[in-house]
């Protein structure tokens, strides 16, 4: 029978990433560990992080959208969703120069050194028109609801919206009012 070759995240790039790291090494940069991965950190604010994948090792920038990529080797790994962060992906040691990743990392220093960041968007919260009619026929419900985070609110007007039958939409509206009254959010008690 045919060994079956499975994907080990830990082991399958060390070799490369223990070249990475002694690059990094060479900057003032941190290691710590967050979300399960290596992140180097300057004055406690996430710069660089390292990783493996199926097919490829890379070293990602926080604030990547911030470099000038000169060698135009950055991608945004989630287009659409991602606004700041970039990876630089390799696979093999051989495509790694020591001279440009540290080039790339003391751009990124500089980056988080001079404070630059994407603010995130406020969403605008669109209240359901069966919460609407609610809100505008008691003084008190709407009064509570105002009292709200706006994360509540949207959590609330998100979970009569995604409803698909009006009968499921107008239950939901009844089964919230007593939480909006009492203050407290949709899923306060998972937190």
């Amino acid at each position: 029978m045919e060994e079956r070759k499975t994907w080990d995240k830990t082991n399958q790039w060390s070799e490369e990433l223990e070249l990475l790291k002694s690059i990094i090494n060479k900057t003032p940069l941190t290691e710590t560990t967050k979300w399960g991965g290596i992140v180097y950190t300057y004055n406690d604010k996430n710069v660089l992080g390292i990783g493996g994948f199926k097919n490829f090792f890379t070293i990602w920038f926080f604030k990547g959208v911030f470099l000038k990529d000169e060698q135009g080797v950055l991608v945004n790994a989630n287009e659409g969703n991602t606004k700041s962060l970039r990876q630089w992906r390799f696979t093999s040691k051989k495509e790694v120069n020591e001279k440009e990743v540290l080039k790339y990392i003391n751009e990124a220093i500089e980056v988080e050194k001079a404070g630059l960041e994407i603010k995130p968007e406020k969403r605008e919260t669109v209240i359901p028109e069966y919460l609407q009619e609610e809100l505008d026929n008691s003084t008190a419900l709407k009064a509570a609801f105002e009292q709200l985070t706006p994360f509540k609110q949207r959590e609330y007007a998100e979970f009569i919206e995604t409803a698909r039958r009006e009968a499921t939409k107008l239950s939901r509206v009844e089964k919230i009012k007593p939480m909006i009254l009492d203050g407290i959010g949709l899923n306060d008690k998972y937190r």
